[in-house]
Order: C-alpha cells, then structure tokens, then sequence
C-alpha cells in the first residue's frame, strides 16, 4: 500500500479549496454579464450546482468514473457507490482518496456551473436543479471516466487531456449548445442590447477564476512538485497571452480595447491552456494562450450568424478554447512534460494530434447528444423554458422574488413581514377618495 505524501497531501488540500472557489468566482462573473432583472438568478445556477452536484458526485458520480472499467472502458463500476470502501486511510497514489475524490468533485461542480451561461434569463430554476445532478452522471462521469480513469478507453489510447479541456470545456460548452438549442434565443436576442450590467463584477469574477485556476491545473499534478511549478507558470503565461491577443484584436478591428474583453481573454488563454499545461513547456503555453485569445475573440460572433443564442458565450470561449488547447497538444507536447508523447513539432509526427481530434470529436458528440436528448425531456415534462410574461418581468423577481437592486423588476421588493411590525412612515391618505 502506498504511504501518504503530506506535501502533496498539503498542496491538494490548498488546490481543492481554490478550485471550490471558482464556482462563487463564476457567479460573480456570470452575474455581471447580464442585465440587472438576471443577477440573482445568474448567481444562484451557480451557486446551487454546489450541493446537487456534491450530493450526486457522492452517491454515483465518483464510483462511475474512477472505480474499475465496469463496460470495458466505457464507464465505471459500482463498488464505492455512496463512497463506500474508502476510509480516511485508502490511498490514491499519494493522496488521501477521499482527498482526491473532493478535489475531483470541485471539477464536476464548475463544470456543471459553466453551462448555465448559455441559457441565462430565460431558464426555469426547478428544470435547472432537475438537469444538473442528472447530467453530472450521465454526461460528466462518463467523460471522466474515458479521459481520466486508468480504464478508460481514451485513456487507454493515449489521448492526453492534463486537467479537462474534454472532461470540463469541451463537455461543458457542447452541453450548453444543446440547451440553448432547445430553450430558444431570449426575446429580443439580436434586437435588443444585452450589454453587462456591471463590468467591475464581471472582473472581480475574472480575478477569483484566475486565481482558483491555478489549483485547477498545478493541483492536477497530484504532487508539489517541480512539474507542479512548471504548470503554475503554463497557467499565469496562457491567462496573459489570452488577454494580449483578444485585446490585439479589438484594438485592430474595432479601434480601441475594451475591459469586458480582457476579461473575456484570460478566461480564453486558461481554458486553452487547461488540458496542455501539463503537456507544453512555456513557450507553448505563450501560443496556446495567443491562440485562444485570438481564435476566440472571433468565434463568439458565431451566434449571431447561426442563430442559437449562447447568453453568455459558453461555446465561444469554452468550447472552442478547448478545441484549440486539445488540438494544440497534437503540435506542441514536449517529451519534458509528458514523459513520453510529442506533437508535430516537436518530431512526434502526426499520431498524438490524430488521437486528440478523435477525442474532441467524440467527447462534444456524446456531450451534446446526451445534454439535449435530457433537456428535451425535462422540457417536455415540466417545461424548461419560462412563459413569455415572466421573461419580461424578468427572472429574479418571477423565479425568486427578489431583485439585486432597488430599482429592478419594476421598482419591486419581495414581500416580506418584519419582525417587530412596520414602522415605515405612511404617505397622508386622508384625502383620497
């Protein structure tokens, strides 16, 4: 049996504490990214992705996608169902396994958080807290269970996928593609401005995600270590070249920078750089966050063109920064840091970039077939979508009878009884009739 490391123990406990962080980080995000009758709302999808996503990880999601090859590498066993079998002493390499499996589930959560911004303003809150727990088995398991576990089948072909460019961007912005396909554009989508409402929130969020992301990537390494450091730096220089590249391009197009872009830019170079930051030295990092930026920067025009309406750019950004940064492996890997496999360019030919594409193409399939076959269901059931009257008084007020400001949802507060009676001077109506 394999001895408890306590530095590498220490350093995933730190790890799994920032990814955990990411998840409130993102509601701040998102929640500056739309109009003020959505914050709550925005934030809340996040937020309550937390417990559902804990109490399913908990009960299946953690024996399905790294216990035994159950279907020949196509999904777990059941042998840790409701985690059990595994004690404060049962040990995942050099880690506590209850350990791993947290900071495993911290991946789960954001995952399933990610896919909110797709259907933003417009979603039923019952039929979100139906499809996320749902969809962190049937969806999010299985993937990581094909790229992460030893059984997996993509795994056992040699794909390389560091810390979740398949398992949590590839997956998260195909599943938001199928709910936003099946919830319809938002009234007024390509008529109305939908600019954020309040672009401070939406760089705090920035800066927690950033902040978070480096438990994300370096704490994928399981060991603090020198690759660790190595992954730590990967992350910082792709969030950097994100920003310089999306900025590059509105300067150049548009005639000035923006901040919402700069934003928008880290968030690309750390989704590129998420599954090659173990698999690229620095300077491929450097391209790979470039590349994202750029790349990026023109693809969330994309729903404008086609139609769908993607709220909050999920596929813009997260689906195809995952594209680029798994595709990207098939170039830049380095033998340093892999151990083994190279890209293209550095003399491994072309056989890594073809199991990378393969996995692309595979994960967004069954991500998308899986999320919208779910969400028709729920939406044939109970209705997904909310009514055209209660999308215009807006979400908050309608779904939780609240507003984040005084002066939103038509000037409404929640009614509510105080405590000790109410001793709000009342308006002279003697003299009304």
């Amino acid at each position: 049996m394999n001895a408890i490391d306590p530095a590498a123990t220490a350093w995933l406990l730190a790890s799994t504490a920032l990814v955990l962080l990411m998840t409130p980080g993102l509601a701040i995000f998102y929640g500056g990214m739309v109009r003020t009758t959505g914050v709550l709302n925005m934030i809340m999808m996040s937020f309550i992705a937390i417990p559902l996503v804990t109490v399913a990880w908990l009960l299946f999601g953690y024996t399905l996608a790294f216990s035994g090859a159950g279907m020949g590498g196509f999904i777990g066993d059941l042998s840790h169902i409701g985690m059990t079998g595994i004690s404060p002493s049962t040990v995942h390499g050099s880690v506590p396994e209850l350990l791993f499996s947290t900071f495993q589930l911290s991946f789960a959560i954001i995952t399933a958080a990610l896919i909110s911004g797709a259907i933003a303003d417009r979603a039923k809150f019952a039929a979100w807290m139906i499809f996320v727990p749902i969809w962190s088995i049937v969806v999010y398991a299985v993937v990581a269970h094909w790229v992460w576990a030893p059984g997996g089948w993509l795994f056992k072909l040699g794909v390389l996928d560091y810390a979740g460019g398949l398992v949590v961007e590839i997956v998260s912005g195909a599943s938001a593609l199928a709910l936003a396909l099946v919830l319809g554009p938002r009234i007024g989508f390509k008529v109305d401005a939908m600019r954020p409402h309040n672009l401070p929130f939406v760089l705090l969020g920035v800066g927690l995600l950033w902040f978070g992301w480096f438990g994300f990537n370096a704490g994928s390494a399981l060991a603090a270590n020198g690759t660790a450091a190595a992954i730590f730096l990967n992350t910082l220089v792709a969030g950097c070249l994100g920003m310089l590249g999306w900025l590059s391009v509105e300067q150049i197009r548009d005639g000035r920078p923006t901040t919402f872009g700069a934003a928008s830019g880290v968030v690309a170079g750390l989704v590129a750089i998420t599954p090659s930051c173990g698999t690229v030295n620095t300077l491929g990092a450097a391209v790979v966050g470039l590349a994202a930026g750029i790349v990026c920067s023109f693809a969330i025009g994309l729903k404008f063109r086609f139609g769908y309406d993607d709220s909050l750019d999920v596929v813009g950004v997260h689906f195809v920064g995952g594209v680029v940064g798994v595709l990207l492996i098939g170039f830049l890997a380095t033998a340093v840091m892999t151990g083994g496999p190279e890209g293209l360019f550095y003399g491994g030919g072309f056989a890594q970039l073809g199991k990378q594409a393969l996995a692309m193409v595979v994960v967004a399939a069954y991500a998308f077939i899986m999320s919208f076959a779910l969400a028709k269901l729920i939406d044939r059931t109970i209705g997904f979508r909310l009514s055209p009257e209660d999308e215009t008084a807006g979400v908050d007020f309608t779904q939780h009878a609240e507003s984040a400001y005084a002066e939103g949802v038509h000037g409404h507060q929640p009614l509510r009884r105080p405590l000790f009676g109410d001793q709000r001077p009342r308006p002279d109506t003697s003299d009304e009739e």
